[in-house]
């Protein structure tokens, strides 16, 4: 497996919010979270997510160790939820972190490819020349895309782009995505923060990620490119190529 990763803050924000985990033990677990909340909440919101999600997974994959794919589905889920549950404890315990929340996008790579979502940010598979969207955005704009109302062109400009429908923290329950495929030798997962999605097409994160070399130069050049386009939002994005 080759990996390439990149956060960065953006040339705007004035702290990075986002956050992200690889993990080095051979778990195959990678996670992209996008924090939201004033104080500094979003860069506590996110930290808390990864951290979470990694301690839940780590302590409970021997359970899974068949492959169940029902099993592994109910651990990502739990996982989530307690991710949940501790950032809403938190807010509801500190005043300064009243209202925090965070995206969170997860996979976890075994005999097959699992995805977990909530909120915008999103999972990206790249197979041969194509580019398929695995998750769904959990925003206002991508509810108004979904029912035609706006086109892909509008959505990215829409004064409402940054108003997000689900996200970690911001409710006691909350609508988790789960997601199960095949991998192929030579495909391409990609998890983002809408700080790169916004700015940066499908069609070119397909692109360079096929032409630039390597995994790493293809996350380091495409945040680039997502700056050069005027950095809004904080940009961070994961790339595994399945050898």
């Amino acid at each position: 497996m080759e990996i390439g990763a990149v956060s960065h803050i953006g040339l705007i924000r004035e702290v990075n919010e986002d956050a992200y985990f690889i993990s080095d033990d051979g778990l195959n677990l990678f996670i992209v979270a996008d924090g939201m909340g004033g104080h500094k909440a979003g860069e506590v919101a996110s930290n808390i997510a990864i951290e979470s999600v990694k301690n839940f997974v780590k302590n409970h994959i021997q359970h899974c160790s068949n492959g169940d794919e029902a099993m592994i589905c109910k651990m990502i889920r739990e996982a989530v939820l307690e991710a949940n549950r501790n950032i809403y404890e938190k807010a509801l315990a500190e005043e300064n972190y009243q209202g925090m929340g965070t995206t969170l996008t997860m996979a976890l790579i075994l005999s097959k490819l699992f995805i977990g979502h909530i909120g915008d940010s999103r999972a990206y598979l790249l197979r041969n020349n194509e580019i398929l969207q695995i998750t769904q955005d959990h925003s206002l704009v991508g509810e108004l895309l979904r029912k035609g109302s706006i086109t892909e062109k509008e959505a990215k400009i829409h004064p409402q782009r940054n108003i997000i429908t689900r996200a970690l923290g911001t409710e006691e329950n909350i609508l988790i995505d789960l997601y199960t495929m095949d991998l192929e030798k030579g495909d391409i997962v990609v998890l983002c923060s809408d700080g790169l999605s916004n700015l940066v097409d499908h069609s070119e994160i397909q692109e360079c990620l096929r032409n630039c070399g390597s995994m790493q130069l293809g996350c380091e050049h495409l945040v680039t490119l997502a700056n050069e386009r005027g950095g809004y939002d904080n940009i961070t994005m994961i790339a595994i190529k399945n050898d």
